[in-house]
């Protein structure tokens, strides 16, 4: 608990519910058990406050940049990245028998799992706080984040263009991860 209290920031009075939010289906099956619904709220919520954040910070750019800054703000690697720095390797209690877990994605899970439950007990704009000064200030740097390219087809489409050259895509693979379809191309 003095661990959660440090990540929070203040103490929960709803400790059950951040012990649900902790929990992987690794260790609890059951859908009131596990982390799994309190995840899909504290993505959308912080979809909500990324979105918001960057509609502020950006206020002359088109919305394929701030789609594109969502993205890298929130994509599975960083958010993973995120709850493991926070700490929540330690605090996720999840099947450790099973090493493929160990390399998976599942902190970044928890961690928005962490941020449904942090929505439920204190609301929306306690929330979007939370998210500014404990995710985005010590963790996303938009400088640095603005010159990542994550678009390669476009920039092998670019790379094409200049070169005189054709590309044909053909979709090899289609596949759901989660809730994001990933594809893969030839």
């Amino acid at each position: 608990e003095r661990q959660l209290k440090q990540l929070l920031g203040y103490r929960s009075k709803n400790i059950n519910l951040f012990k649900t939010a902790l929990n992987h289906r690794s260790v609890k099956e059951s859908v009131a058990e596990n982390n799994e619904r309190l995840e899909f709220l504290g993505d959308a919520v912080l979809g909500a406050v990324v979105a918001e954040y960057l509609f502020k910070k950006y206020p002359y750019k088109d919305e394929g940049f701030l789609t594109e800054m969502t993205s890298k703000m929130v994509n599975r690697q960083q958010l993973n990245h995120i709850g493991v720095q926070m700490g929540l390797r330690k605090l996720t209690r999840y099947n450790k028998l099973d090493g493929g877990l160990k390399t998976s994605q599942i902190f970044g899970n928890t961690l928005e799992a962490l941020l449904g439950a942090i929505y439920i007990e204190k609301k929306y704009e306690f929330t979007r706080n939370w998210v500014v000064k404990k995710m985005i200030q010590p963790f996303l740097f938009m400088d640095e984040l603005e010159q990542i390219d994550i678009n390669i087809k476009n920039k092998i489409i670019g790379w094409a263009l200049k070169q005189g050259k054709q590309i044909d895509f053909i979709l090899a693979e289609e596949k759901q991860e989660g809730r994001r379809r990933l594809f893969t191309i030839n």
